[in-house]
C-alpha cells in the first residue's frame, strides 16, 4: 500500500511541469490575441469617442458638418498610425489630433476669407483687384517687349513719357533733344508700335 501511494504521488508530481507548460502557452496565445490591429483600434475609437470628438470639434469650427469631417479625418489618421504606440494614450491622441485638424481648417478658411475681402474691398474702392494688377503688369511687360523693337531714340522717349510720366520738357532735358523733336519721335514711334501690337493689346 505504501509503495502504491508513493507511486501515485510520484506520478502526480511528474505531471505538474507539463500542466504549467500548457498554462504558459495559453497565456502567450491570449497575449497575442490582445494586440489590436489598426482596424480594431479605429473601431474601438469610433465606438468610444466618436460622439465626444464631434462635440469637441463643433466647439471649435461651430458647424456640425465640418465637425464630422474633422473627426472622420482624425480617424483616418489614426488608422495610419502604429496601433501599439497609440493604443495606451488613445483618448489624448484623438483629442489632440482633432483639435489640431479643426484649427487647421479655421486657419485655411480665414486665409480664403481674407483674400476674398481684399478682392471685394478693391472693387468697392474702385482700385484694381490683386488678380487684375497681375494681369495688367503682364500686359505692360508684353507691350514693353514690343517697344524694344522700335528704333532706340523712339523707344527711349516713349518709355520716358508713358512709363516714367515725364513731360516733353523733362524728356528734352533728359535726352538733349528739342521738345519738337521729342514730340515727333513719340508720334512716329506710337504709330509704328500700334502696327506691331496684336489686336488684344
Amino acid at each position: 500500500m505504501g509503495k502504491q501511494s508513493d507511486m501515485k504521488r510520484s506520478s502526480g508530481d511528474s505531471g505538474s511541469p507539463d500542466n504549467l507548460g500548457s498554462q504558459d502557452e495559453m497565456d502567450m496565445v491570449e497575449t497575442v490575441d490582445m494586440v489590436e490591429t489598426s482596424a480594431e483600434l479605429v473601431e474601438r475609437a469610433i465606438s468610444e469617442y466618436e460622439s465626444p470628438l464631434i462635440g469637441y470639434a463643433k466647439t471649435i469650427v461651430h458647424d456640425l458638418d465640418r465637425a464630422r469631417d474633422v473627426v472622420q479625418d482624425t480617424f483616418i489618421r489614426l488608422y495610419q498610425q502604429d496601433a501599439g504606440k497609440v493604443s495606451a494614450g488613445l483618448k489624448s491622441w484623438l483629442f489632440t489630433v482633432c483639435r489640431n485638424r479643426a484649427l487647421d481648417i479655421l486657419r485655411k478658411e480665414k486665409r480664403m476669407v481674407a483674400m476674398e475681402d481684399d478682392v471685394l474691398l478693391s472693387r468697392d474702392s474702385g482700385e484694381p483687384s490683386p488678380y487684375q494688377t497681375v494681369a495688367d503688369n503682364e500686359r505692360v511687360e508684353l507691350v514693353k517687349s514690343y517697344i524694344e523693337r522700335l528704333p532706340e531714340n523712339q523707344a527711349v522717349v516713349i518709355l520716358l513719357k508713358f512709363e516714367k510720366g515725364y513731360t516733353y520738357q523733362e524728356i528734352s532735358a533728359q535726352t538733349g533733344l528739342s521738345q519738337g523733336n521729342v514730340g515727333f519721335l513719340i508720334h512716329t514711334g506710337m504709330k509704328r508700335l500700334r502696327a506691331l501690337l496684336p489686336d488684344d493689346l
